[in-house]
């Protein structure tokens, strides 16, 4: 069975309080619940933190061992380089997701540091942009 890991960055652990006209109303933990009963081939664990440190140390952790990284770094994408240089220095694919289609926002969330070293990069569909990325690896 494929290892799966979503990992979110900060903020996204208030999904479904958080903006909903931008980010929807469910919980994430609802939304991956459901991926996991749909995805039953696939091992799904989660990962959140607000915190970019704990998310670098957490792409080390499993970076060598996982089948794949579902990856929302959220605020973190368009100013981590030490997330990219981490995504870099792994072996498991990434894929980069983002709920909203981060290029009709505000210029600053035009840029990523996280697609140059990911897989791929999906975005704009809402909590649906997770289970795009799910298909990839499955």
């Amino acid at each position: 069975m494929k290892r799966i890991i979503i990992i979110n960055g900060p903020n996204l652990n208030l999904l479904g309080k958080r903006e909903p006209t931008v980010y929807g109303s469910d919980t994430f933990e609802d939304f991956l619940a459901d991926m996991q009963q749909k995805y039953a081939n696939l091992e799904i664990s989660y990962f959140q933190s607000n915190i970019e440190g704990e998310l670098i140390s957490k792409l080390h952790e499993i970076g060598f061992s996982y089948d794949g990284i579902i990856l929302n770094a959220a605020g973190y994408t368009h100013t981590s380089i030490a997330i990219a240089d981490a995504i870099r220095a792994i072996k498991t694919p990434v894929v980069e997701v983002h709920i909203s289609n981060t290029f009709s926002r505000e210029i600053f969330r035009h840029h990523s540091f996280i697609s140059p070293v990911s897989k791929g990069v999906i975005v704009g569909f809402g909590l649906k942009s997770y289970e795009l990325a799910l298909k990839y690896f499955e």
